[in-house]
């Protein structure tokens, strides 16, 4: 065999290897649409393409994202029909109040389907679109008000999309083991790692780290998607859910911490004492994580090692306010690899691990303008195509209301770039119609089996469903593989009406121009937009917090803050990424002080500070600290107070140091631009 055949064999292998993952998620998705099918006809269902049609939505690459988008799946289908029930019992024969419901309930689920992420806003989504399915078959034709058949449409409607669910779950989870948990670990120890190092190396040779650690916060946020598909290959995580939160949490507060030891040791690298506190500080850190990496192979013993470290630390006297500053923070930072250790001792099963006391997360919302703003436009788009159908009589307008509650509702959450992916999934949808109707009118004609009724949408089905695995975020791909089906509508007694067909195609279409349109007429928001708007309100509650008569809770603050960076776009820049743990910080440092100086009986002496940061004046507030920093410089009368005080100014000046970094930010006013 000659030289250049070896390498076309080789790089023929490569192929197959990089293609089959591809292959192999179509071939899933062509069987578990098939069994769905044939559950559905077994069964009798009225409409057995509704069936198919959810199996091929709920199919994701892996088998924990299919198997959690399935559940939610359940959830949002039983919530949008019981919604429809629950509506047209209040407006019987009432087809205004049942239509105005339908946009009202539509607003709502675009509401919570932008409020929540990953696969629960996917649930608010269906319970809204759901309602619009079974509201269609209540309507009818003619759109007379709702008739009282709705619980067994509602019944019929739900048992066809649960069939397909469940069938699709059936088939993934016998052809795939998955892998998610795996990935999990090695993305969380990944981090756990690099985070970890590179914070000893900035004690180690006191260089300013500020644009690696920045690019951290970005990959922390990414662990928020690949902890949820965890939970969904597993019992046990589905379990410890909360500890595997505040795996991500924890990270975000060892970056704080390590946001204020870099700038510190930024501002006072040259002086003598500072390299000796430094020394002291790394002596105390755990003997076997150095610059080189951390032994991450044993999560729970590493935890014990980090846990007696943050003991040496706090033991240790500290003479000036920079030693404490760089005790407390480093101490801060181990606690939150801790955490993470302990999020990573649960993904690797570890033997030795020890049961954590996880904190419930509090919800909070970011910004409410996205949700609001998505909320108006999908009760516009569903209320402009109901009074289409009422105006034009359309036989197939509630069909149209239906896709286009589809499109506005499901597209919202992806922000700036829904108007994009409404555009390609409206693409997808003609070019679904046209090869469904190649399909059903010279392929399906001349199939009398259902062997062959599969085979000729395994063709169509694998192909695409290989691409959308390779493109996940294809919106054209995306409707190719779900909208094929509902047009195709297969069925037990088979029937080839062009005119229907071509009637419910345009239906299909139209609805999906209408939530085009309506992304048109109202955009949303741009990634600038909404960075500026998150780093604003985020400012606002720092002040807010500030000029507070009561001293806020750390949690919720550290949770709003959270909620906020996991809000930012991915195109924000890593300096405003920055900016919002330099808030993170500093409320955090707020807190801390105003809870030691409040021990110490010298409340008086912090307010002045307090209002100044309120007022947006952060040079005198940092000025007001530093004197605040001489008076506790002070000999304390007994070791407790001494131990306060030596805290306190170790707090004093690590909140001093972070209104003078991001000065600029901090004394913005809240119209400007930031």
């Amino acid at each position: 065999m000659t030289r250049d055949a070896v390498l076309d064999r080789h790089a023929f292998g490569g192929l197959v290897r990089a293609v089959s993952p591809d292959l192999a998620f179509g071939v899933r998705m062509a069987a578990s649409v098939a069994l769905a099918l044939f559950a559905a006809f077994w069964l009798e269902l009225d409409n057995a393409f509704w069936a198919a049609a959810s199996a091929a939505v709920v199919c994701q690459p892996n088998l924990g994202a299919s198997l959690r988008k399935a559940w939610f799946r359940l959830i949002g289908t039983l919530v949008g029909a019981a919604m429809i029930v629950a509506i047209s019992a209040l407006f019987t024969q009432d087809r205004i109040g049942f239509l105005a419901s339908l946009a009202l309930w539509g607003a709502a689920c675009a509401l919570m389907s932008t409020l929540l992420r990953n696969f629960a806003s996917y649930a608010a989504a269906l319970a809204g679109y759901t309602a619009a399915i079974v509201a269609r078959d209540v309507l009818g034709a003619t759109g007379g008000g709702p008739d009282d058949h709705v619980f067994i449409l509602a019944l019929w409607r739900a048992s066809e999309i649960c069939t397909g669910i469940v069938c699709a779950g059936v088939v993934f989870a016998l052809t795939d083991f998955g892998g998610a948990r795996t990935r999990l670990a090695d993305m969380v120890g990944t981090l756990i790692e690099r985070i970890g190092s590179q914070f000893v190396r900035t004690l180690t040779t006191l260089k300013d780290s500020r644009l690696i650690r920045r690019e951290f916060i970005r990959d922390v946020i990414a662990l928020d998607p690949a902890i949820d598909q965890a939970i969904g290959e597993s019992s046990e995580l589905r379990y410890d859910s909360q500890q595997l939160a505040q795996t991500a949490s924890g990270m975000f507060s060892a970056l704080a911490a390590w946001r204020a030891v870099d700038n510190h040791l930024y501002r006072a690298s040259a002086d003598s004492g500072t390299k000796q506190d430094v020394q002291s500080v790394l002596q105390a850190l755990p003997p076997d994580a150095s610059v080189s990496g951390w032994p991450i192979q044993d999560p729970a013993a590493l935890r014990d090692r980090c846990l007696r470290a943050i003991r040496r630390l706090l033991s240790q006297p500290a003479v000036t306010a920079s030693r404490q500053l760089l005790i407390d923070q480093t101490a801060r930072a181990l606690f939150g690899l801790r955490e993470a250790l302990a999020g990573l001792a649960l993904l690797v099963g570890d033997p030795n691990r020890r049961p954590s006391r996880s904190r419930r997360q509090r919800f909070h919302v970011g910004d409410w303008a996205p949700p609001m703003l998505n909320a108006v436009r999908a009760s516009l788009a569903i209320g402009a195509a109901s009074i289409v159908w009422i105006v034009t009589s359309w036989s197939e307008g509630a069909l149209c209301i239906t896709w286009a509650a589809i499109t506005v509702i499901l597209f919202g959450p992806r922000g700036e770039n829904a108007d994009a992916s409404v555009l390609s999934f409206l693409a997808g949808t003609c070019l679904a119609a046209v090869l469904a109707a190649i399909a059903n009118f010279v392929v399906l004609p001349q199939v009398h089996s259902f062997a062959g009724l599969a085979m000729v949408l395994s063709c169509y089905l694998i192909p695409v469903g290989a691409l959308s695995a390779r493109f996940p975020q294809n919106s054209l791909l995306m409707a190719m593989a779900a909208n094929f089906v509902p047009l195709v509508a297969p069925a037990n007694l088979a029937s080839y009406d062009t005119l229907q067909f071509y009637n419910s195609a345009l239906a299909l279409c139209a609805g999906c121009a209408i939530g085009v349109l309506s992304f048109k007429l109202l955009p949303p928001l741009s990634a600038a937009a909404r960075t500026q708007r998150l780093l604003r309100s985020t400012l606002r509650d720092l002040r807010r917090m500030a000029d507070a008569p009561l001293p806020a809770r750390p949690d919720a603050w550290r949770s709003l803050v959270y909620a906020r960076l996991a809000d930012l776009p991915d195109s924000a820049e890593p300096l405003q990424r920055a900016r919002i743990v330099a808030a993170l910080s500093a409320g955090t440092e707020m807190i801390r002080l105003g809870r030691l100086i409040r021990r110490l009986s010298l409340s008086s002496r912090l307010l002045p500070a307090l209002t100044q940061l309120a007022q947006g004046h952060t040079m005198n507030a940092s000025a007001t600290l530093a004197h605040l920093q001489m008076i506790l410089s002070v000999p304390a009368g007994s070791r407790c107070m001494g131990r306060l005080t030596s805290h306190a100014r170790g707090s004093a000046l690590a909140l001093s140091e972070v209104l003078t970094q991001h000065s600029t930010y901090f004394d913005a006013g809240l119209h400007e631009a930031l």
